[in-house]
């Protein structure tokens, strides 16, 4: 027997699944459902999600669509990137960080609507449904969750599409015969694509997959510089015109995009246990990491970079399994903000055929490059190079001791 649940709050997109869903919250919860539609850079209209729900019964001030963009770049995407996060050494996190910003939304609505419960999508095999749940319990301890696919047996696109038109839910037929033979998750930072074709390791996607990126062998023949400006570790200017995040981001995808940069082909570890096969086009997102290392290169102290690198790994897989809102990523976000005070200046890269090169990094400020100290040539007293020896003969010392030790065991 189901629980008892008077409102729901749908996280909605308008597709297959999800007004699926919503008639089956009807169905089989007997709740009022009330939708909700983000625009986190998507690419696509959203009033058409708002017709489909009126044509499900939705009543108007029960359907709530809101354009998330600045805030998911400026609070969850340039965070992210002050710490140089990336998941097995490959992943730029692109649909992990955008489901704590869905989740903290669906929370609020809740609340405004005085909704019971939240209900969203995911599957119960995947790790957005952890992602989804744990940022939901951080910010409503007592919130109840529907998982509809950890519940019914509409567990195949056949099956959904059955229910579909048994029970006169709109579909879109152009969309269903076209049919990619792959999922595919966007946002402002990227586009995912797996399943179907993809749950082979082996094969190779076609060409025409790709929706961001053109391929680096149709890029341009000739290189493209870009110019960013740094305040506190986040881009605030590209090629001189001060940009709202967002923007800086669309900016920097459109770049990218036209000189294929920022594809991947990866088989991950999902947080759930088992490894997974995703392709990703994260063509602004490349490049902000390629910048953001060459600013820290010039304004960090050594240790401090070093101490940012060892922490980043555990930071990522936090973002990945779902734990935004956990006090230890609070923590360490404290941590690698307060590193980002002196990371001010400008950095110019030259964009190629799917490649990101750093021509030149500046700072007026916060520099601790000195170009006395560093020349090979006179530097009129600024580096005593004596006091090399003395330095190289302290830390040669336990190797030297363990040498003779071994020595005098042969």
């Amino acid at each position: 027997m189901k629980e008892k649940i008077k409102r729901v709050v749908l996280a909605y997109s308008g597709g297959l699944d999800t007004s699926v869903i919503l008639k089956w919250l009807q169905d089989e919860y007997r709740c009022e459902v009330i939708t909700f539609t983000a625009d986190i850079g998507q690419g696509e209209e959203l009033e058409p999600a708002r017709n489909k729900a009126l044509k499900l019964g939705i009543k108007p001030g029960n359907i709530f669509i809101q354009d998330l963009r600045e805030e998911f770049v400026r609070d969850f995407v340039y965070p992210m990137f002050r710490a140089n996060a990336v998941y097995e050494g490959e992943y730029l996190l692109g649909t992990s960080i955008a489901r704590p910003l869905i989740a903290k939304h669906l929370v609020e609505t809740a609340r405004k609507t005085r909704a019971d419960a939240i209900s969203h999508g995911a599957t119960g095999k995947g790790n957005d449904q952890v992602r989804f749940e744990l940022g939901a319990y951080a910010l409503m301890p007592e919130v109840r969750i529907i998982a509809p696919w950890r519940e019914w047996k509409l567990l195949s696109r056949d099956k959904l599409l059955r229910y579909a038109a048994r029970h006169g839910i709109p579909v879109d037929y152009a969309k269903k015969k076209r049919g990619a033979p792959y999922s595919m998750d966007a946002n402002l930072l990227h586009i995912s694509y797996e399943g179907g074709v993809l749950e082979d390791p082996g094969y190779e996607p076609e060409e025409s997959m790709w929706r961001l990126t053109v391929s680096p062998e149709k890029a341009p023949n000739r290189a493209e510089y870009v110019e960013l400006d740094y305040r506190r570790g986040d881009i605030v200017a590209v090629n001189g015109d001060k940009l709202s995040p967002a923007r800086v981001l669309a900016e920097l995808n459109r770049l990218g995009g036209k000189h294929g940069i920022g594809r991947l082909d990866l088989v991950e570890n999902r947080y759930v246990g088992m490894k997974s096969r995703g392709c990703y086009e994260t063509p602004g997102g490349s490049i902000m990491l390629r910048a953001h290392r060459a600013i820290e290169s010039i304004t960090l102290d050594r240790e401090v970079l070093a101490l940012k690198d060892d922490l980043m790994p555990r930071y990522a897989r936090l973002i990945y399994n779902g734990y935004w809102f956990s006090p230890e990523r609070r923590l360490l976000q404290t941590l690698i903000d307060a590193s980002q005070e002196s990371a001010n200046g400008t950095v110019r890269l030259k964009l190629y055929k799917g490649t990101v090169l750093v021509t030149g990094r500046a700072s007026k400020t916060d520099s601790l490059f000195d170009p006395k100290i560093a020349s090979f040539e006179d530097d009129q007293g600024a580096y005593n190079q004596a006091d090399a020896a003395g330095f190289i003969r302290l830390n040669a010392l336990r190797m030297r001791i363990a040498a003779r030790l071994a020595k005098g065991k042969r």
